[in-house]
C-alpha cells in the first residue's frame, strides 16, 4: 500500500479516492504504531507527547492505566486505518463505511483545527511552555489526515453514486 501511494506521488498523477483513502489509512496506521510504542517507552513518551501530567505520574508510579488508555487509542487508530483501507477497496467493506469515514475525517479535522488557535498564540508571542513547535506539527498532521479522509470520502461518494 505504501509503495502504491509513493508511486502516485512520484508520477504526479491525479489521485483517486482509492489512493487518497489508502494514504489516509497508512497515516492512521503510523499513528497507531506510534501509540503502541508509547506504551513500552512509558513516562518519557507520555511527557513528550503531552499526554498530561497525571498520565506521566501514573506511568512513573507503575500504574497500568496509562498503558490501557494508550492501548485503547492504538486500537481506535487501527480501526481508523481499517476503515480507510476498506473505503479504498483494499479489503472487504466494513459496516456503515461511508458514515464512519465522514466521522473519522471530522475527528481528525476537528483536532487539526486547533492549529488556528495555536497560530494565534504564536502571533501573540504566547509560545514556550504553552505551545511547542511539535504541537503545531501534530495539529498540521491531524488536519492533513482529516482532509484526506474527507476528500477521499467525497470522491468515493461521487464515484459509487
Amino acid at each position: 500500500m505504501f509503495a502504491e501511494v509513493l508511486l502516485f506521488i512520484i508520477s504526479g498523477k491525479t489521485m483517486n479516492y482509492r489512493t487518497i483513502l489508502t494514504l489516509a489509512g497508512c497515516f492512521s496506521l503510523v499513528i497507531a504504531i506510534a501509540h503502541f510504542v508509547m506504551i513500552f517507552v512509558g513516562a518519557k513518551a507520555y511527557e513528550y507527547f503531552d499526554a498530561g501530567k497525571e498520565m506521566v505520574e501514573m506511568a512513573l508510579a507503575g500504574s497500568p492505566f496509562p498503558g490501557i488508555i494508550t492501548g485503547a487509542l492504538t486500537l481506535g487508530f487501527v480501526v481508523f486505518a481499517l476503515y480507510g483501507f476498506s473505503g479504498a477497496e483494499k479489503m472487504r467493506q466494513l459496516p456503515a463505511l461511508q458514515l464512519v469515514l465522514w466521522a473519522i475525517g471530522g475527528i481528525y479535522t476537528l483536532r487539526g483545527l486547533g492549529l488556528v488557535v495555536q497560530l494565534f498564540m504564536v502571533l501573540r508571542g504566547q509560545t514556550g511552555e504553552h505551545l511547542a513547535s511539535k504541537d503545531l506539527v501534530f495539529s498540521c498532521v491531524s488536519l492533513v489526515i482529516g482532509i484526506l479522509y474527507l476528500f477521499g470520502t467525497l470522491l468515493r461518494s461521487k464515484a459509487i453514486g
